[in-house]
């Protein structure tokens, strides 16, 4: 009799898709949690936009990774959900993290 295997190779796009979506996911809201830790002085510090503004986009970006998939009808809310979360990660973290422990020598 044939039997399906438990891990088959029609099903690898499904858990790579479930991988990224779990782990882009968590990311998103380790993001939210961070700009929500963080001083009010600190952005202006940075020069970049207010606290309020990276709560929403931040929050926004998680939102928006959490309600769509990224291989579903809506993976293009998915996709700038994703982009909003690593500029927040890419720019804005490591700079908050200079200005409040100051410059390194």
């Amino acid at each position: 009799m044939f039997q399906i295997p438990i891990f088959s190779i029609w099903y690898l796009d499904t858990v790579v898709y479930f991988v990224f979506d779990l782990g882009f996911s968590i990311l998103g809201l380790f993001a939210f949690f961070h700009a929500l830790t963080q001083r009010v002085d600190a952005y202006t510090a940075i020069e970049r936009m207010t606290k309020p503004a990276w709560l929403g986009i931040t929050g926004g970006g998680t939102a928006a990774m959490l309600l769509f998939s990224p291989g579903g009808v809506g993976s293009i809310f998915w996709l700038a959900g994703l982009v909003a979360v690593l500029v927040y990660m890419v720019d804005v973290r490591p700079r908050l993290i200079e200005v409040q422990r100051g410059p390194r020598w």
